[in-house]
């Protein structure tokens, strides 16, 4: 969707083409509700690992099933809010300066509502369940087993990383609360005001996935285990092939 953002953008400044249209209209709207998925994913891995340490007991809350479950009950929550502020508010309209839809960035009152809605509240969820697993793990003292204690350490770091990458994705977003408080102040918007800010959201996604492979031991293990079978794979089969050569030449 970014990619598509900034292709029209390109299009619009080299051809002055407008694509304001209901689809135009819709993609805006669709991404609100996608960046509000992409910052609770951080809050489903640390609610996972809220399980695994404080509540190890459920084996319910541990299953595969809840969590291909989870993402789709969020949009179903998501969605509806966020539509509830966004469609009174007016607050995805086309921008003639950047040839795309989003959020009006001078639309103070959707774009606050936006801002707490996406950010604020999954942040503020991250840190509630980090300081509840802090606290529980400092009560515990010495009362758990070597095994269980790794086990909590190991959960405790990836929630350290998974919460400072979402501090870095929030701090990327500091120019353009920058320009907005700028607007708030002066009254001026910013001519580049949506593209400075959608800048390093872009950078920010380009980096997301990478960055999340070295704080997951799990998938950064998988990813290792692939690379070790197509590494392994093509010497199995030279060898194989040479057997099979051998075999031939010495029945001849």
């Amino acid at each position: 969707m970014l990619i598509s953002m900034n292709i029209r953008s390109i299009l619009g400044d080299l051809y002055n083409q407008s694509f304001d249209s209901s689809w135009c209209i819709f993609s805006g709207y669709l991404a609100s509700v996608m960046l509000g998925m992409l910052y609770m994913t951080f809050v489903n891995q640390a609610f996972y690992r809220l399980i695994r340490i404080v509540y190890s007991q459920n084996r319910w809350f541990q299953s595969l099933k809840l969590y291909i479950i989870l993402p789709f009950i969020e949009i179903i929550i998501i969605t509806p809010i966020l539509l509830c502020i966004l469609i009174p508010l007016n607050g995805v309209t086309y921008l003639p300066n950047d040839y795309f839809c989003n959020t009006t960035f001078t639309n103070i009152p959707g774009i606050l509502s936006t801002a707490v809605v996406v950010y604020i509240c999954p942040f503020c969820c991250i840190v509630f369940i980090y300081i509840h697993i802090t606290r529980f793990i400092h009560q515990q003292g010495n009362i758990q087993t070597l095994v269980i204690k790794q086990r909590q350490s190991r959960d405790l770091l990836i929630i350290r990383r998974i919460l400072i990458i979402v501090s870095l994705l929030l701090i990327l977003g500091i120019p353009a609360m920058t320009l907005i408080f700028m607007f708030i102040i002066t009254g001026e918007e910013y001519p580049l005001l949506a593209r400075i800010a959608f800048l390093p959201v872009g950078v920010s996604q380009m980096g997301l996935s990478v960055a999340l492979l070295f704080c997951i031991p799990q998938l950064k293990n998988i990813v290792l285990n692939l690379r070790k079978t197509n590494t392994v794979t093509p010497v199995n089969r030279a060898v194989q092939g040479t057997i099979q050569m051998r075999t031939i030449t010495g029945t001849q």
